[in-house]
């Protein structure tokens, strides 16, 4: 096998991880939106009315803020750790 072939090879097994992974993403999203939007009518017993649907979109929006600040210093935090080890 040539280089090139294997080089497609490796960005193919790529692609198709990231696809796999990002669809299980989905479905565990998808999981996550029915739960939330069950608990929010059952604990404001508003079913699915506009409400419930604002109550749903505030809690998933602040989620995703406090999710993403998160990750994003975890993930500096990694960075700035790898960068002082090999400076080592």
């Amino acid at each position: 096998m040539s280089m090139a072939e294997e080089k497609f090879k490796v960005q193919l097994l790529e692609a198709m991880s990231s696809l796999i992974i990002a669809a299980f993403g989905l479905v565990a999203a998808l999981a996550w939106n029915e739960a939330i939007k069950a608990l929010v009518a059952k604990l404001f017993d508003t079913g699915d009315d506009l409400l419930g649907l604002v109550v749903y979109a505030v809690i998933v929006t602040v989620l995703a803020v406090v999710m993403t600040i998160l990750i994003t210093r975890a993930i500096k935090k990694a960075k700035a750790l790898s960068e002082d080890k090999s400076k080592e």
